[in-house]
């Protein structure tokens, strides 16, 4: 028998809302050493927030998450089997990845270090499309090895961004292994722009009895906001057309003639309507219903499972803003009335969040018109003429040399910008 099958399934405890870390990474700010990801991270805990995703691809991610992680204040208040720790294996840069056994061995003890934990609660294939179904296959069997014989892994998925690959992927991890996959992670395929993971994605995936599927980046990595991609020190990295951000701007005018903003509307139509057509692989943990200092029970809010969502932000101004809209959407659950009441909030805000989403839902018809032949398009990945890296013999242990911001010594000199993906839910592939 394997540590799996003497384990509670994934959806009994995973958090319906996680915290992803890509943020903390310089694609989505100039110098994350600059955030305040110790303050976000305590902030998030205080909130209610029981989850955090990173992986080594996302720069410092890891190495910041374990040091917001590793205080005093998270030490007394928050013991370590209480919140999830998720990170992922294979992607190393942009263009090099390594699926081998003994780099996700060597990856995962990285990750123990820079995490401060002695385990991980999930980890990923990260960004599956990019190699051979066969590697894919041998990383999944190196974590489950890793999972039943050092204990330090309790679950495994995949991540990646074309469904029929994730699908595809999916089934044959089942038919070739006799357990499937607990997670599989899609990323900006369930947006206001496409909604391909409800429509073609959840069927298929629990065909090959995957258990959770959590949906990442309800923005499109930036895509879906009043000021367009986001620009960090990587430039213009976001796959996305002329042609699908000119529609993406028109769909933004729009929203400013009712005095409203796309990336608004976007993140609450995701994240309301994931925890519904979602639920069939869901989750029943920690709602952050906004209850101080109680762990909660998801029957607290019905106790029906609950679509899994992933937000990211950059600054504590934007996570109060997301877990505004968060507590708001589960006040308009069944029994949302007793949620808020418990919460300390209005008695009427299951009232006034039932009203919210038939102006959301109003609003997206109105921006679907507007993306017009955009709506559930999705971009190549990879992209055509991509060809990976040889993978490296020289240990990958330490930093590049060619990755030259990996302390915050090296970090870029502070300078004004505009905030990056506010409120966006990642991670960026």
């Amino acid at each position: 028998m394997t540590a799996q099958q003497t384990k509670a399934p994934l959806s009994s405890t995973l958090p319906p809302l996680i915290f992803g870390t890509a943020t903390f990474n310089f694609q989505y700010n100039k110098d994350p050493y600059e955030l305040d990801t110790t303050g976000l991270v305590q902030r998030a805990l205080e909130y209610g927030v029981r989850a955090f995703d990173t992986s080594p691809y996302y720069g410092p991610s890891e190495e910041l998450l374990g040091e917001a992680l590793d205080t005093d204040f998270v030490h007394e208040n928050v013991p370590r089997d209480e919140y999830f720790l998720i990170t992922k294996v294979g992607r190393i840069k942009g263009d090099e990845f390594d699926y081998s056994p003994a780099w996700v061995r060597q990856s995962v003890e990285r990750s123990l270090q820079r995490l401060k934990s002695s385990y991980l609660d999930l980890v990923y294939c990260h960004d599956v499309e990019f190699v051979t179904e066969e590697e894919v296959l041998g990383a999944v069997k190196e974590l489950r090895r890793i999972r039943d014989s050092e204990g330090t892994i309790k679950y495994v998925g995949i991540s990646g961004y074309p469904l029929p690959v994730l699908c595809s992927l999916a089934h044959r991890v089942l038919q070739e292994t006799g357990e499937p996959l607990d997670a599989v992670m899609s990323y900006a395929n369930f947006t206001i722009q496409n909604t391909l993971l409800a429509t073609r994605g959840i069927a298929e995936l629990r065909a090959a009895g995957v258990d959770v599927v959590p949906n990442a980046s309800p923005l499109g990595m930036g895509l879906l906001r009043r000021e367009g991609v986001p620009f960090g020190s990587m430039g213009n990295w976001h796959p996305s057309s002329n042609e699908l951000r000119a529609a993406v701007k028109r769909a933004s005018d729009f929203c400013d003639r009712y005095d409203e903003k796309l990336e608004v509307v976007a993140i609450r139509y995701a994240l309301e309507q994931w925890t519904r057509l979602g639920a069939s692989v869901g989750s029943r943990g920690d709602p952050a219903s906004g209850v101080p200092w109680q762990r909660e029970s998801n029957s607290q809010v019905g106790g029906s499972r609950l679509g899994v969502s992933v937000m990211g932000v950059s600054k504590a101004s934007e996570l109060e803003k997301t877990m505004q809209v968060w507590r708001s959407i589960l006040d308009g659950l069944e029994n949302g009335e007793e949620t808020a009441r418990r919460a300390g909030r209005w008695k009427r805000d299951h009232e006034w969040s039932l009203n919210r989403q038939k102006a959301v839902q109003i609003l997206a018809d109105g921006i679907q018109e507007h993306l017009d032949e955009y709506v559930d398009f999705e971009w190549e990945s990879p992209p055509k003429g991509f060809v990976p890296k040889a993978v490296r013999e020289k240990k990958r242990l330490e930093a590049p040399v060619d990755d030259p911001w990996f302390t915050p010594a090296a970090s870029p000199q502070p300078e004004e910008r505009p905030c990056a993906a506010a409120a966006e839910a990642l991670p960026l592939r």
